[in-house]
């Protein structure tokens, strides 16, 4: 049989199935050679996968049904004051089921890890008991809003399974039933707090307004028209005073002119006309001295003619006068000087009472602004008051409502029972588990190997290790013996002629 001497047979089938830069040929022959290993790994990591499958224990798994009830009472005709939701209850409760301190509480009741050889540390304990308790919602009705809930727990036993689950939804209902109570009592107690907070401060504030109204009576704006209308009447008073106390000191001086005139008092008698034009003349003078000066020529004129007529008209007086005209005149003068010093008194009063009522009606805009301060203090704590007043009522029916239970309310719909069937274990898992170890295993082994083989068996080595191109690559040629002798045979020889 002829044959090229620079294309060896092995490298000449390599190449068929050689896809791009990989010899998929030669990585076949790899795995044909180390096919005794692959066996090896997979077979001892399948053997291994199931012992442990063969070992792991029973576990049981049962769960108890709450139903989650919506309110019995509409929310629009009486709200609720539990402000969670059912399910959000629901979640909070779970929390703190699964806290560090209530679990450790659970399994110590049940006595959960009661045969462990010793009992196992909290970290672990803990960990443990959260990772076997379930919750899970798994029927919800949109009609009336209600909702299913189940709580279960994984156990190496039946009836511990069971009994732990109903521990857990008895907590659940307890837990659900207080807190709402708990929810109810506080919102009440909160509201009559501050009603009677309110109703406090409302009282002081009022006691203000009424001890600022009696510090400042003279000055508050609802009194402000009745003090204009008394200013007036009063400014209006004092012109009349006037009025009167100027016509009085004209009767007065008439009296005393009359007298000097006449020689006695006005007694209703007839006067002469110089008696007369004498009188006139007293009365044009008092009129002229309140719009002139006593320098004016008409006030000199004036006085000139009344002296003049009154030397004329005053007869000689005798020695004895008339004692009864002087009596009587003096009594008139009496009369009309006590009057006219009561309207100077009176006077000085209605003026002082001006200033004062002046004074308040100034000092009534300040009042008022602190005045209504005050009030919208009153409005706003009363209305706060009033507020709190029907929120009150609102919590003592929420309170009435979670007494009686017709909030949103849980239920045990069923109880947990002994599951009569173990649940499924991953025992199919961990022996594919093992048998895909052993394939991965046997492959790193290999790869370790032919990393570790130096041997050149393709032309490429070559080509590598000698950095050139070869002229030709003369392959190994079998003798007819050797083809015949099996591989281990061969090997045996080569063994034997190194030693002889």
């Amino acid at each position: 049989m002829k044959m090229s001497v620079s294309t060896p047979l092995w490298f000449s089938s390599s190449d068929e199935f050689a896809m791009g830069d990989i010899d998929v040929g030669f990585y076949l022959s790899i795995l044909r050679r180390r096919l005794p290993y692959i066996v090896a790994c997979v077979i001892a990591t399948t053997l291994i996968a199931l012992a442990i499958a063969g070992n792991m224990p029973r576990t049981y798994m049962s769960a108890a049904k709450i139903l989650v009830e919506a309110p019995q009472i509409p929310a629009a005709l009486v709200q609720s004051t539990v402000p969670t939701s059912s399910v959000g209850q629901l979640q909070i409760i779970q929390q703190q089921l699964t806290t560090r301190d209530n679990l450790v509480k659970l399994a110590a009741k049940l006595k959960i890890f009661a045969g462990e050889k010793e009992q196992p540390p909290v970290d672990y304990l803990v960990k443990n008991l959260r990772s076997r308790i379930t919750f899970e919602q798994t029927e919800v009705s949109s009609a009336d809003g209600a909702s299913v809930f189940t709580v279960g727990f994984v156990a190496g036993s039946p009836a511990l399974a069971a009994s732990v689950a109903n521990e857990l939804a008895t907590s659940i209902l307890t837990s659900n039933q207080k807190r709402r109570n708990d929810s109810a009592g506080n919102t009440l107690q909160f509201f009559d707090d501050e009603v009677k907070r309110l109703d406090g401060e409302l009282n002081h504030i009022e006691a203000d307004v009424l001890q600022f109204k009696n510090n400042n009576r003279d000055t508050l704006p609802e009194s402000l028209t009745f003090r204009r209308t008394e200013q007036s009447g009063l400014q209006e008073r004092l012109i009349s005073l006037d009025r009167e106390q100027s016509d009085l000191r004209t009767r007065r001086s008439l009296l005393v002119e009359t007298y000097m005139v006449t020689g006695k008092y006005p007694t209703g008698e007839p006067l002469t006309a110089e008696q007369q034009m004498l009188l006139d003349l007293n009365k044009a003078l008092a009129d002229q001295l309140t719009v002139f000066a006593e320098t004016s020529p008409n006030i000199i004129s004036l006085r000139a003619r009344i002296a003049a007529l009154r030397a004329k008209v005053i007869p000689e007086k005798r020695e004895n006068g008339d004692a009864k005209a002087q009596s009587g005149l003096d009594l008139q003068l009496s009369d009309v000087d006590r009057r006219i010093d009561a309207i100077d008194k009176e006077k000085v009063q209605i003026t002082a009472r001006i200033a004062a009522l002046d004074q308040s009606i100034v000092a009534t805009p300040a009042t008022d602004i602190r005045l209504n301060a005050l009030e919208r203090t009153v409005a706003n704590t009363q209305t706060l008051y009033n507020t709190a007043i029907a929120k009150r009522a609102e919590a003592l029916l929420g309170k009435q409502i979670e007494t009686r239970s017709d909030g949103g309310r849980f239920s045990l719909l069923e109880e947990a029972t002994e599951p009569l069937e173990p649940m499924r274990s991953k025992r199919r898992l961990i022996v594919f588990g093992g048998v895909a170890a052993g394939l991965a295993l046997s492959f790193a082994i290999i790869a370790l190997l032919e990393f570790l083989n130096k041997t050149i068996r393709r032309p490429t080595e070559l080509v590598q290790m000698l950095q050139a191109q070869p002229l030709a690559v003369i392959p190994f040629i079998q003798t007819p013996y050797e083809s015949r002798t099996p591989p281990l045979k061969r090997k045996l020889n080569s063994v034997t002629r190194m030693f002889s």
